[in-house]
């Protein structure tokens, strides 16, 4: 009866198929629906809308930058006329050593942080560090730059003084030269670049540490192994490659970073390796900012010029970056 009942509700192959039947039979055929096709139409635009604007950007930058770089043996400077390559040499000098520097400081800092939360600290006290690490991210960076020069460049003057004169560390070339009152030097930047990228670098790699496979950290637990050298055997080879990239976050913000740079170090426009002295070194977009509201003409473009050689640099660190990633994974 119910066999019966099946093949008289089956419709016969001439009958009619109802309206919808039809649709929805054409699009299992066609293996999409309306609602995938926009959403991968959409998609696929955000992400090509992100090399358009990256494109316009270097155009921009380019076009702008032409008057400069056709009369580049000619550029008026504060002492004279320069060839653009001398102008641009030593801001490029500077950022990369006050970025390099803040990595430097702030790497390995960061990195403990973000192992103590993610495997030492219980977690009533791994949540609000957190909470606090993270803070520090949306603090401006006028505020960084009113600490570092109202607090940080007196409290680090004895430190200063120490390095230069004593016996132990003055004859390293990073702490010679004659350090004067008050500090407003590169090491000093570095220092308030360090604190701001901290942030930055703890967020990722606490996230990427607590991805790290459980099953082989108790594993090396029950074969005896501390907690160090589980962490050392297990997490950090696990994380090296988004460490990485933390760190390469940072060192893309501490290369663009403007007021708080501007607002702690004294300028200077020479290749010295020498920390401690003033009036030494000076960023690219720190010097844009104190020189933009008074250019025209050609110095507009030179500034503009040093945006689009800041713009490769930070183009090229990243590239680096992608490649570092890429070559950990593939020895994985």
């Amino acid at each position: 009866m119910s066999t019966a009942a099946a093949e008289n509700s089956t419709p016969a192959k001439g009958a009619p198929q109802p309206p919808g039947n039809e649709k929805s039979e054409s699009f299992k055929s066609s293996g999409a629906r309306p609602g995938d096709a926009i959403f991968s139409s959409l998609s696929v635009g955000s992400g090509l809308i992100i090399f358009a604007v990256l494109a316009a950007i270097f155009i921009f930058l380019l076009i702008q930058s032409l008057p400069a770089i056709e009369n580049w043996n000619a550029i008026p400077t504060n002492s004279g006329k320069q060839n653009l390559f001398e102008f641009v040499g030593p801001l490029v000098y500077g950022t990369v050593l006050a970025s390099l520097l803040a990595l430097f400081i702030a790497a390995p800092i960061a990195i403990g942080i973000a192992l103590f939360i993610s495997h030492y600290a219980p977690r009533k006290l791994a949540t609000p560090i957190g909470y606090v690490i993270d803070l520090l991210a949306a603090v401006p960076s006028v505020v960084f730059g009113l600490w570092g020069g109202v607090w940080l460049v007196p409290l680090m003057q004895p430190l200063y003084t120490f390095l230069n004169t004593s016996p132990l560390t003055s004859w390293i070339p990073l702490f010679q030269g004659t350090p004067h009152a008050p500090m407003r030097n590169v090491m000093t930047a570095a220092i308030v670049l360090a604190v701001m990228i901290l942030p930055i670098i703890t967020a990722v790699s606490r996230e990427v540490f607590l991805q790290a496979p459980g099953a082989q950290e108790e594993a090396a637990i029950g074969l005896g192994a501390t907690k160090w050298e589980m962490v050392r055997m297990v997490v950090l080879p696990f994380g090296r490659s988004g460490v990485v990239s933390a760190c390469m976050l940072g060192l893309g913000r501490a290369l663009g970073e403007t007021m708080a740079v501007l607002m702690v170090l004294s300028p200077g426009y020479t290749y010295s390796l020498h920390l401690l002295e003033v009036g030494r070194h000076m960023t690219i977009a720190s010097y844009i900012a104190s020189q933009n509201a008074e250019s025209t003409g050609i110095d507009m473009s030179k500034l503009i010029f040093a945006g689009l050689v800041l713009f490769l640099i930070t183009f090229v660190i990243n590239a680096l970056a992608r490649w570092i990633v890429a070559a950990s994974a593939r020895k994985k």
